[in-house]
């Protein structure tokens, strides 16, 4: 099984009029099963009635109401073929044939034999919704990610271009601005928290660029963690989700955007009723700040947390699993002046119990820069106050990118290590470059894998890289070493590892444990 964002990409060849690749290049077959079952019942004649009334009404005025607002979205990149792939090689002929002068020219236009490399384009298909009468489309950041050209296409066939208003990675969002010489359709947010499971849910939006599609179905599950991004924080549905659905809405049945479909877990990249839409709760807010400053302002707290487990909690005294561990204190950050140590474990911010570690960066995020909070720890068996004065989290992640040395980070790049078979390095720039790996992709790079190995037996390859060791986030070789070991020491029998490809596609792999 992997989880899939869900655009459709398309390569532009100067060869062919158009040819649609999916995320990982590979194309499956459309396949349709039916199964069927036959039980023995007996009902009486009172019964039959009610039967017939609970038949779901039509959705059809639903659809009519909201359809207008939900938009295609196509973003074209034109990529130099020195950041893609090298492309075909010259064959080797016999000089002197007929074919020389027609393979010159066309190597030549693929900037071999030392010519200047020939530009592509690279599209992605997508799909979108319109929240205000003078052009504001949202959908997900990586529907346009950094695309020269973005045009929304509306279901009368307009085609309008674009400008991008702003992107927030983390939470998968893009907020555009179209000119329309009328006032355009909208839809508005609803209050996602409010849904529950069970819940019937409609899904509109471009699957497979076949156009406007809808789909229907329920809330399958809530706060799903899917290991995307930092605030995860998923509803997931039945309701049929496919690529090119990124971007497009998710609606109750008032007719409200309750979430933005963003991704599906499947082990073909087609639909199989795991659908995953970020919830209105998380997008509002991050659009709210994309309008006004065209950037994202969230709070920042500067610490480094981890899980508390079972024998944690006993070591600590906590008595049952709970809060986030403090593993690590940023010294440019507010945790430090206001007296957070390593150690502490966080119970309650900001007046709200954190029951585990994930909690607690989605509630520092979504406070405002400059917020007085008390934050409740445990230390030493002791529950303690602090106060904290939140900072801005962009702030840190620039003084944190500045702060690290150039030779500390070349010797933690070059460090390289080995497990299952896989030779390991830190994901350096000159790694993401060869393998093709996106700036998205965190984690360390599996720079070769011997043939017949663990690692080779369950598919993984060169440029793939590990992200996670038991569901601990990795950034460098040895930490993987260490997690391996570890998991030796307390006598598992294999290792969870949490593998993404260039593209930012995961997967989970076990890997036995000798």
């Amino acid at each position: 099984m992997r989880v899939t964002q869900t655009s459709v990409s398309v390569r532009v060849n100067p060869f062919l009029s158009q040819s649609v690749v999916w995320r990982k290049g590979r194309r499956s077959a459309l396949a349709l099963a039916l199964a069927a079952g036959l039980a023995t019942v007996s009902v009486s004649a009172q019964v039959a009635p009610a039967m017939a009334q609970a038949k779901p009404a039509s959705l059809a005025d639903l659809v009519d109401s909201v359809a207008e607002a939900v938009v295609n979205i196509s973003a074209t990149q034109t990529v130099d073929d020195k950041e893609a792939d090298a492309g075909p090689q010259m064959p080797d002929l016999p000089k002197g044939t007929p074919f020389d002068d027609m393979f010159e020219q066309f190597f030549r236009n693929h900037g071999q034999n030392g010519a200047a490399p020939r530009p592509h384009k690279s599209s992605s298909l997508g799909s979108g919704f319109v929240i205000d009468a003078s052009g504001i489309v949202i959908t997900n950041n990586h529907v346009v990610g950094d695309a020269n050209d973005i045009m929304v296409i509306f279901t009368d066939g307009r085609k309008l271009k674009a400008e991008v208003i702003g992107k927030d990675p983390k939470v998968d969002v893009a907020v555009l601005r179209v000119k329309s010489d009328k006032p355009l359709k909208t839809v508005k947010f609803g209050d996602s928290d409010k849904m529950r499971v069970g819940d019937p849910v409609m899904a509109v939006g471009n699957p497979f660029g076949l156009g406007e599609t809808v789909t229907a179905g329920i809330v399958s599950a809530r706060n799903r963690n899917i290991d995307s991004g930092p605030y995860d924080n998923f509803i997931q549905t039945d309701a049929s989700i496919n690529k090119g659905n990124s971007g497009g809405p998710l609606f109750n049945m008032a007719g409200e955007v309750i979430g933005i479909n963003t991704a599906i877990l499947s082990p073909s990249g087609g639909s199989i009723g795991i659908g995953f839409a970020t919830p209105a709760s998380s997008v509002v807010p991050v659009v709210a700040q994309l309008e006004e400053f065209h950037e994202t302002r969230r709070g920042w707290l500067g610490v480094r947390i981890q899980n508390v487990d079972d024998s944690i909690a006993e070591s600590l005294g906590l008595g049952t699993a709970r809060g986030a561990l403090i593993a690590g204190v940023d010294d440019r950050g507010p945790a430090k002046p206001a007296g957070l140590l390593s150690g502490d474990v966080i119970v309650k911010f900001d007046g709200k119990d954190i029951k585990e570690s994930r909690d607690l960066p989605k509630l520092v995020a979504s406070l405002p820069v400059g917020k007085e909070v008390d934050v409740v720890i445990i230390r030493k068996g002791q529950e303690i106050t602090k106060s904290v004065k939140l900072g801005r989290l962009e702030d840190g992640e620039k003084v944190a990118a500045v702060a690290t040395g150039d030779d500390d980070a070349t010797a933690e790049k070059k460090a390289m290590s080995k497990a299952f078979g896989m030779e390991l390095s830190g994901l350096s720039d000159e790694a993401r470059k060869t393998f093709k790996i996106k700036d998205g992709v965190k984690g360390v790079v599996v720079s070769s894998v011997e043939p017949n190995s663990p690692a080779a037996e369950k598919g993984l390859q060169p440029g793939d890289v590990i992200e996670e060791v038991n569901q601990q986030a990795v950034s460098q070789p040895g930490e993987v070493s260490k997690a391996i070991d570890a998991l030796k020491k307390a006598g598992k029998k294999s290792a969870l590892m949490l593998v993404a490809n260039g593209t930012g596609d995961v997967r989970f792999v076990a890997l036995a444990i000798e």
